[in-house]
């Protein structure tokens, strides 16, 4: 154990009774490692960033809704003596899922996607008619927990169409295909830690959803990744470390597609890292924090 302690907020939100969050398996081995943890909520005012040594981005489930008020926070954490992970920066191109495009322009594969600025039937019609399918998803560039993502199928566009209308009058969002496999198999998170692999989990949704989180009812399995998945996680881990830094931390998810594995997003800013799902991955963690905050300070 470090003969000197310090200090590391783990921000949140301020209410998390409806989520299921598991940062609490952080704060023994953090400890281990002499650092002391704080859980502070982002919304939490007159807050003295210069206190701690680091702000570690965890469970501000509720930014999607504030996101300019978020970046503000963050914005004064990043100009404090505190030093954030993930970096500003990141946070800053991972916010907007247009950063899937960026991807998709050097050979990442992702699920195949339309950037949209309108909703009407006949826009809606378009969508189909482009994918060749019979189902889509449309959900906000700017989002979390699923939140405002529908699941629309030809036969209950009408039914929809009001919500939609209001929702994106004036934001953009996106379409995409509804993808098969998400019902058929689940929807695969990598999670890396530092740039190392740390566990794979398969997220499967409950009967007649499409939604994988535990507070919709997704059903959580720790699987060994397979070569191809495995293969894809790190060309696009590879390929954010090129235009950032390496993260502290990053989930990837990905759905089986015809002939490989597809990115349905590169979850940078708060992601459940499911520590629950793998003993060890509480102290991975803590040593990945541990080896970056030295890095950072040899800088």
């Amino acid at each position: 154990m470090s003969s000197t302690q310090q200090h590391c907020v783990i921000l949140s939100m301020d209410c998390l009774d409806d989520f299921e969050v598991y940062d609490h398996l952080i704060d023994e081995p953090l400890q281990k490692l002499g650092w002391k943890t704080h859980t502070i909520s982002w919304k939490a005012e007159n807050v003295d960033w210069n206190k701690y040594d680091a702000v570690v981005i965890r469970s501000p489930w509720d930014y999607q809704d504030h996101a300019d008020a978020f970046l503000k926070v963050l914005s004064n954490i990043e100009a404090s003596s505190a030093h954030l992970e993930n970096s500003l920066s990141i946070i800053e191109w991972n916010i907007d899922k247009i950063y899937l495009k960026a991807l998709e322009e050097i050979r990442i594969n992702i699920v195949p996607t339309l950037w949209e600025n309108e909703i009407s039937v006949a826009s809606v019609n378009r969508f189909f008619n482009y994918f060749n399918t019979d189902q889509l998803v449309i959900k906000p560039r700017i989002s979390a927990n699923a939140d405002n993502t529908f699941w629309l199928t030809k036969n209950n566009i009408e039914s929809h169409l009001a919500e939609l209308t209001a929702i994106f009058k004036n934001e953009s969002f996106m379409v995409q295909p509804f993808m098969e496999s998400v019902i058929n198999e689940g929807e695969f998170s990598l999670f890396y830690f530092n740039g190392t692999l740390s566990h794979t989990i398969l997220k499967t949704p409950k009967n007649n959803d499409f939604r994988v989180q535990e507070e919709h009812g997704g059903r959580l399995t720790t699987v060994e990744p397979e070569a191809e998945l495995l293969t894809q996680a790190e060309n696009t881990l590879a390929a954010i470390a090129k235009i950032h830094n390496m993260p502290l931390y990053a989930r990837l998810d990905y759905v089986r597609d015809q002939t490989s594995f597809a990115l349905m997003e590169a979850e940078l800013i708060e992601p459940s890292l499911y520590f629950n799902m793998d003993p060890e991955s509480p102290t991975r963690f803590a040593q990945a924090f541990v080896d970056k905050m030295n890095t950072h300070n040899a800088s």
